[in-house]
């Protein structure tokens, strides 16, 4: 991965690192149950919260393991959510996407464009043929857009999440680069 964090604008957002300054806006987005319904993870509490994950962010990005971008919109500068890769396998050239974005900004494509640029991102700056998305069965917006992206089901993963200690079945997503190259995404 560079050694400097890569920004990357689309028409409307910045993509940007995330840093302790955005730890507010963080816990804003992590705190609402709609948002980590179907994330994994349990809803935030507290603002440390924010600080630990945007710490473990930094780390990842560090150590190769992740990279996890802010989603900024241009014309406000407001953080509306998050998007990037995890499970980075270099040896593989694969990785899994996660992403969220704030209530207030669900169903106005930000996601799409978001996913669009980090794909483009991947398959043409970090070398990856193969990008995975681990998605609640339940979540079908999530799966909505990762299937307008070309995304193809592979399959279910039993009891692959843990969300508020109750397992929850999964369903794999990838694209290959290959595929994404024919989509005229990119």
């Amino acid at each position: 991965m560079p050694s400097t964090f890569p920004l990357i604008e689309t028409d409307r957002l910045r993509l940007r690192s995330i840093d302790q300054s955005d730890a507010e806006q963080i816990y804003q987005t992590f705190s609402k149950e709609e948002v980590t319904k179907y994330y994994g993870m349990n809803v935030f509490k507290t603002k440390e919260e924010a600080e630990a994950l945007i710490h473990s962010f930094k780390l990842g990005y560090q150590s190769n393991r992740l990279i996890r971008w802010g989603i900024e919109l241009k014309d406000s500068g407001t953080l509306i959510g998050t998007c990037g890769y995890h499970s980075l396998s270099p040896k593989y050239k694969r990785a899994e996407i996660g992403y969220e974005i704030s209530r207030d900004y669900w169903r106005m494509g930000y996601s799409i464009e978001a996913i669009k640029a980090i794909l483009s991102f991947g398959f043409e700056k970090m070398g990856l043929i193969r990008v995975g998305a681990v998605v609640m069965i339940e979540n079908t917006p999530s799966r909505g857009v990762l299937r307008k992206l070309g995304f193809k089901e592979e399959g279910r993963l039993r009891d692959y999440i843990i969300q508020d200690d109750k397992p929850y079945d999964v369903i794999m997503h990838s694209i290959l680069k290959e595929e994404w190259q024919k989509s005229g995404f990119h």
